[in-house]
């Protein structure tokens, strides 16, 4: 073993036995800081085990319930400029072999599943958007952009812009600053600073991407391939599109042939922005977007029983109901409520697309709400598939957190 320069900590045998089954997160409570040992925020550590055995080393945080975030198991790593690439060129290998055609609009980092803690890159087209929720990454951005498009560019891809969502509250509980905007135009020269929109072309769809003022980094690229297995079911269909954002659900039912759909969201910008992306695709007169309360619409459709079977295949996309622990019951009900509706509302035969994108609601809780929305609506539900995120989001099965997406396809019977 190579000789060490980072500072030295050692965890409870509970967090090794976990940090030796792949999990690379380290709670503060797990932890012991040696005596006149002063680590800064940031900077990578070196941890033992009690018995004195290297168990990885990460960046550190003392402002962060997440101590240490494991970034590599290997005691001769050096975490220099070489290694970063390294982990860039793995990252973007791995996108352009899975992602095929695809690649153009994808993610290209997934934060711990690519060994990159709290950072998240999206490509659309020429732009990237990024998002950085920890400090260790925060400290070598500008290095990993810039390797970044170093990389892509040897892939033949020309990026003209990074666009920083820095903004999360995330962000200061791990004692950083919010901050959005283009990172450094300098570096970008003839990009217009004032342009948030870039176009993407995603299952023969064309989307505009308002990356500025868009949800998360402005699209939900996780949602590509379940949306072309909704859209495969779609053909002389009614459809009611729920919680639509940029319309993208519904854009590829109408693509499908479709007999009708109806989109709606409540904010209004994303109605706007869906019905701009129905009119780009000539599918607008099949399609039309609304602005309302999902909650409120599926509540008085389901009190008028004359407009019960309007639709016969209804799409409930809805954003995280919960983004912690404790709020859990409260987006169960939730959950529960809208596919509840639904199912009422569908006739028999008809189909159900659900999903949920939170983590803190996993799969086998996801499950018993629906199981609890079908007993209340008194129907069966026929399952035709289950689905999760694209690959472009890879899971890490000894990562629990990276799996989040649960996607049903359901036939109500």
């Amino acid at each position: 073993m190579q000789s060490r320069s980072y500072p030295r900590i050692s965890i409870s045998d509970k967090a090794e036995k976990k940090a030796k089954g792949g999990h690379p997160w380290i709670f503060a409570e797990e932890i012991t800081v040696p005596e006149n040992t002063v680590i800064p925020d940031g900077s990578l550590v070196d941890v033992y085990s009690r018995k004195d055995r290297y168990i990885g080393t990460g960046f550190y945080n003392s402002h962060s319930k997440i101590r240490v975030r494991l970034v590599s198991e290997n005691a001769n790593d050096t975490f220099d400029e070489a290694f970063w690439e390294r982990r860039i060129r793995y990252a973007v290998s791995y996108r352009r072999q899975v992602m095929g055609e695809d690649f153009s609009a994808c993610r290209l980092i997934f934060g711990e599943a690519d060994r990159f803690p709290g950072f998240t890159v999206d490509r659309f087209e020429n732009i990237l958007v990024t998002e950085v929720l920890s400090l260790g990454i925060e400290n070598i951005r500008e290095l990993l952009y810039k390797q970044l498009v170093s990389v892509l560019a040897e892939c033949g891809v020309t990026i003209d812009g990074i666009y920083e969502r820095c903004d999360g509250r995330l962000r200061t509980l791990e004692g950083m600053e919010q901050r959005e905007g283009f990172w450094c135009p300098e570096y970008f020269p003839g990009r217009d600073r004032a342009v948030g929109n870039v176009d993407i072309l995603e299952n023969g769809i064309r989307y505009t991407v308002d990356y500025v003022n868009g949800q998360k980094t402005g699209f939900f690229l996780d949602q590509k391939y379940n949306r072309r297995a909704a859209a495969r079911l779609a053909k002389d269909r009614h459809v009611l599109d729920c919680f639509t954002h940029t319309g993208s659900f519904g854009l590829n039912c109408a693509k499908a042939g479709a007999a009708s759909v109806v989109s709606v969201d409540i904010s209004a910008e994303a109605v706007d922005m869906a019905r701009h992306n129905a009119a780009v695709n000539g599918v607008d007169n099949i399609m039309t977007v609304e602005q309302a309360d999902v909650f409120d619409l599926l509540r008085g459709m389901a009190e008028d029983k004359s407009r019960k079977g309007q639709f016969d295949y209804i799409i409930l996309d809805p954003p995280a109901f919960t983004k912690s622990r404790e709020t859990v019951k409260s987006a169960y009900r939730g959950y529960l409520e809208i596919n509840r509706l639904a199912m009422k509302l569908l006739p028999r035969g008809g189909y159900l697309a659900t999903c949920s994108c939170s983590h803190f609601m996993p799969p086998d809780m996801f499950k018993r709400m629906l199981h609890e929305a079908a007993e209340q609506s008194n129907v069966a539900l026929r399952q035709i598939e289950e689905r999760a995120q694209a690959p472009d989001h890879p899971i890490l099965w000894n990562v629990p957190e990276t799996e989040y997406l649960k996607f049903y396809l359901f036939q109500v019977v």
